[in-house]
């Protein structure tokens, strides 16, 4: 069992067929799944389930805090499942690839007090962007 669906099951969240085959398309490292990829998944094990419903369930699980929204520039939006794992996105300005990143340090002290402006620092989001292996290659020589 994947630990999104562990995690639910905990809370009491009321799993139908349709939530759990969209929290198992969430399944896995390193998944960061448009709602088009999760409704593909999804289907695979469930070819009835609709977009909508699909959407509706992503909608619910970044509510519950279950599941981070990620929004790439100009790309469409991605869910990440990893979100009670403290980490960080690596992200290719090419492909759209996005990678969990775990840097030493501590993100919350790396922000002096006078560029804190008063505010009193919850949390940190860092985005890492720059090219995969695969996108720095360039286009296959021939």
């Amino acid at each position: 069992m994947s630990d999104l669906l562990e995690r639910l099951r905990g809370r009491g969240w009321r799993m139908t067929s349709q939530r759990r085959v969209v929290a198992e398309a969430l399944g896995g490292e390193h998944v960061h799944l448009t709602a088009d990829e999760v409704h593909a998944r999804a289907a695979q094990a469930l070819p009835e389930i609709s977009r909508a419903t699909v959407y509706n369930t992503l909608g619910e699980l970044v509510l519950l805090g279950e599941v981070v929204e990620l929004a790439a520039h100009g790309r469409a939006k991605r869910y990440d499942p990893n979100a009670h794992r403290p980490h960080h996105h690596l992200v290719c300005s090419g492909c759209g690839l996005i990678r969990d990143v775990h840097p030493t340090g501590d993100p919350m002290t790396g922000l002096d007090a006078r560029e804190r402006f008063g505010f009193t620092v919850s949390e940190v989001e860092v985005v890492y962007r720059g090219l995969c292996p695969a996108c720095a290659s360039g286009p296959p020589r021939e």
